[in-house]
């Protein structure tokens, strides 16, 4: 018989005690449950094919949606009730939804600051959970104080969307980053809201373009971001947009801070997709499910 030396005796010994652990480990590592995607991403499908886009959608695997273009009591040419039942149809739950401040466009009804109270209801109809200011634009953000004067904004349309029971939130882009006077924008967005009454929507891929650490983000805001956007970066000097998993940004590292987080949801989203969008899509889910989440 063939003497074993104490160091590979130990090796081995170390080797057999770690396997049941690493088999009660890869117990708790499991894919998500319910993988979400914004319905942005395919908005020239769905103009053409609503029904039929949704369908697919479904067929992919997603079983949440995050809503845009909401106008005038209408989601895509359709009442809430109609929509949620068209919805329903295809196993897929609304969660959350985006709209816009409404300064730069005072005329078009639905947003924070025209017709609001009848976007609440209509959300609350459809079962949303979250409504999120999506987009600032450029004469909406000129200087600082523009900046505090949405703030307060933010905290005014969160106090009727809480009657509802729904929560109100601010989804980014890069440009709350850029340094006004000294100050970040996104900074101003954080103090000078109500933590309980506002919370975020990071956009991972916008706040990796600005040179943020999302975990970062989360240990110094803890609990404030209970929705994300998963969306790739392209291992280019574009940095452009890219399918989950393709690109750069190391999802498992950030959704290990979920519980930091207070992450509760997270959709798939690409702005701009090279391949067909539906293809697209897909790639992002079969990544997504490789991904442990913990929330």
């Amino acid at each position: 018989m063939q003497s074993i030396s104490r160091k590979t005796f130990l090796k081995n010994s170390a080797l057999a005690l770690s396997l049941p652990l690493l088999s009660r480990l890869d117990v708790f590592a499991k894919p998500p449950k319910n993988v979400g995607l914004q319905l942005y991403t395919l908005r020239e499908q769905l103009g053409k094919d609503l029904e039929g886009t949704l369908r697919k959608v479904s067929e992919i695997g997603y079983k949440e949606v995050e809503l845009f273009g909401y106008s005038d009591g209408k989601f895509f040419g359709k009442t809430a009730a109609e929509f949620g039942s068209m919805l329903k149809g295809f196993n897929l739950t609304p969660v959350s939804g985006h709209y816009l401040a409404g300064v730069a466009m005072p005329q078009m009804k639905g947003s924070l600051t025209n017709d609001w109270q009848r976007a609440v209801d209509d959300a609350a109809t459809l079962g949303l959970k979250y409504m999120n200011c999506a987009f600032l634009f450029p004469d909406e953000r000129k200087k600082l104080d523009d900046y505090k004067r949405h703030a307060a904004l933010f905290n005014k349309s969160a106090e009727v969307t809480k009657k509802a029971g729904i929560q109100f939130g601010y989804h980014n882009h890069d440009f709350e980053f850029e340094k006004m006077d000294g100050q970040e924008p996104y900074d101003i967005l954080l103090k000078q809201t109500d933590k309980n009454l506002v919370k975020m929507e990071l956009d991972l891929y916008w706040a990796v373009f600005a040179g943020k650490d999302p975990v970062e983000l989360f240990k110094q805001n803890p609990g404030r971001f209970p929705l994300v956007h998963l969306k790739d970066m392209e291992k280019s000097e574009s940095r452009t947009f890219a399918e989950v998993g393709t690109g750069s940004i190391d999802f498992q590292r950030i959704l290990n801070a979920g519980k930091t987080a207070g992450l509760k949801h997270f959709f798939v989203e690409q702005d701009v997709c090279k391949r067909p969008p539906l293809e697209a899509i897909q790639i992002s889910y079969g990544n997504v499910m490789k991904l442990n989440v913990n929330v």
